[in-house]
């Protein structure tokens, strides 16, 4: 029998007020992630990717609408309380924020944020034992000479020590569920593919749910077991990563894909995506891809397509069926 999920996100929807209209930023995501499972969260610079999480999370301002369901081990939370959020953020749930260096407050000592961290969700625990803890938890991400980096400030340490600081505050606490938020942006490629192999590392001694966002479909490729395609504020394409990888129906999951550097490609100029995402006040209608897509039709400009299954993906595209994978 399959486990229960841990995250299921249905039908959400995040509105931002502008002083002229209300922006649609996240149009109707349906998202699950289970147990020791790594869910890879994909697309462009303003797609949605960060806001459907930091929904989830109930990191939003006050002022932004979030409607839909967002059910934690079963537990709704769209419309709980921010004490009662706050109880599961950190402890149950974590998340690696983008950037380090302004995650990270400059002031603290890295130790001194991630016993913060520890004290918060647990009171019993003690200022030397949240320490103690701060240090196991910096050598268990591979960090070296833990104790001394426990007294330092996030400008003393590397980008990848900062990112690794980062990581070990939020599995502080042992959370069920992780959302790593571009874990590897601005790193270099070795300190990637070690912070890659630290996060599964992670995941498979606690069979932890993993959420990972990232543009680069290269590491997605290499970390996930399913992967969601996001376009304009919406899931275009959905399913096992071999499947999407190989079989992708979704023109701009093909454009994306295309966009690849390939090893056996001898000298070749790398296809782009003509264009650029639409802006929130701009979205077109119809499809929000088909200014950008060599193979729209007539009615990509009028209909905006569902989310439909073709074999073993879910694809939002009126020409699915006849793109060749």
């Amino acid at each position: 029998m399959a486990d229960a999920p841990l995250l299921e996100v249905r039908s959400l929807e995040v509105t931002i007020p502008t002083a002229g209209r209300a922006l649609p930023a996240i149009r109707g995501i349906d998202l699950t992630v289970a147990p020791g499972e790594t869910l890879g969260l994909v697309g462009e610079s303003g797609c949605g990717k960060s806001i459907t999480m930091l929904a989830v999370m109930g990191l939003l301002a006050p002022h932004v609408r979030v409607i839909g369901s967002v059910r934690f081990r079963g537990q709704e939370l769209v419309g709980r309380p921010q004490k009662d959020l706050a109880k599961l953020r950190g402890a149950r749930i974590g998340m690696i924020f983008q950037d380090p260096m302004t995650a990270l407050n400059p002031v603290l000592t890295i130790g001194a944020q991630i016993a913060e961290t520890i004290r918060i969700h647990d009171a019993s625990v003690t200022a030397d034992g949240a320490l103690k803890r701060a240090i196991e938890l910096l050598e268990r991400v591979a960090i070296p000479f833990p104790e001394r980096r426990a007294r330092q400030y996030p400008h003393e340490l590397s980008g990848g020590m900062r990112q690794r600081a980062m990581i070990a505050m939020a599995m502080a606490n042992g959370p069920d569920l992780l959302i790593a938020d571009e874990p590897t942006t601005a790193l270099d490629v070795t300190v990637q593919a070690q912070i890659i192999e630290l996060l599964q590392r992670l995941r498979d001694e606690s069979r932890m749910g993993l959420v990972l966002i990232s543009h680069d479909l290269g590491i997605v490729a290499g970390t996930a077991d399913r992967i969601a395609i996001m376009y304009a504020g919406r899931i275009v394409e959905r399913g096992d990563v071999e499947a999407v990888f190989y079989q992708p129906r979704h023109p701009y999951t093909q454009g994306l894909l295309a966009s690849l550097p390939k090893i056996d490609a001898r000298a070749q100029r790398l296809t782009a995506i003509e264009g650029a995402p639409p802006s929130l006040a701009r979205r077109p209608i119809g499809c929000p891809f088909h200014p950008r897509c060599s193979q729209r039709i007539e009615r990509c400009r009028q209909e905006e397509p569902a989310l439909r299954a073709i074999g073993p993906i879910d694809v939002a595209c009126h020409v699915a069926d006849a793109v060749s994978a």
